[in-house]
């Protein structure tokens, strides 16, 4: 029968899309690379998305990220990932857990439920940490590297973290999971330079701060606000989700 998934079947097969549909994926951080990531695998067919994120959109994520328009700013991103998922396949089981995942809040998932796991948060000891649950769980993970500061979506690549250059934070992310014994993580990462910023919005941001109220972590609390494109997180986000339903299909 013709549904909304007909093309995608047309790739996949009948069990293909039955596998989409079986599987549980959890995405840390619905921003800009994460947004994208979560809607291409609900348009994917996946039957089950949890979506972890504490933050609100801001007017700032206007350039950038999926879920932010004018009518959802001051909204939290779970939320409003989640009522347009719903929009897209309302069959879908989408859970929008308001958490700023850390070691600290480890404890509140249960890795063992998912079928994957996208990692596309910023903090250095969230990712870690999301890498090593993954692994204690046996889930299989993505992560992404450093999407900010970059302008050319082509240099875009899929790798294992030990086969990266040139990205500041897979560096650190390689030393980091060294020290643990990790010995492999599939990444997305850019091999572009991080640009040089024009200006230091930084100062301007704590004069006029525009964070919706009730935010728990402002710009202004960062050590730097990076620059960001209309097209270099979308395309990060969109290759994480083309991963996840590419090994969830070989894993039929």
């Amino acid at each position: 029968m013709i549904n909304q998934f007909s093309r995608t079947e047309l790739l996949l097969g009948k069990d293909g899309m039955e596998r989409l549909s079986g599987a549980r994926v959890a995405i840390f951080g619905i921003g800009g690379v994460g947004g994208y990531t979560a809607e291409a695998l609900a348009r994917s067919g996946i039957g089950q998305l949890d979506l972890f994120d504490d933050d609100k959109i801001c007017v700032t994520n206007l350039n950038r990220q999926l879920f932010a328009t004018h009518s959802t700013v001051g909204q939290y991103k779970v939320d409003a990932a989640k009522a347009r998922i719903l929009d897209i396949n309302p069959d879908a089981a989408v859970g929008a857990h308001k958490l700023f995942y850390m070691p600290e809040t480890s404890g509140d998932v249960d890795f063992s439920q998912y079928d994957y796991i996208v990692d596309a948060i910023d903090t250095i000891t969230g990712k870690l940490e999301l890498i090593v649950k993954s692994g204690e769980s046996g889930v299989p993970i993505i992560s992404s590297m450093g999407a900010g500061n970059k302008l050319d979506a082509s240099a875009l690549e899929v790798a294992d973290i030990y086969s990266t250059s040139v990205c500041p934070l897979a560096r650190v992310m390689r030393q980091e999971l060294r020290k643990r014994g990790i010995e492999r993580l599939k990444v997305v990462y850019s091999q572009e330079p991080a640009i040089e910023l024009k200006e230091d919005m930084h100062a301007g941001c704590k004069a006029g701060c525009v964070c919706p109220p009730g935010t728990a972590r402002k710009c202004t609390h960062r050590r730097q606000i990076p620059g960001s494109s209309a097209f270099v997180p979308p395309a990060a986000g969109l290759i994480l989700a083309g991963e996840v339903v590419k090994d969830l299909i070989q894993h039929t």
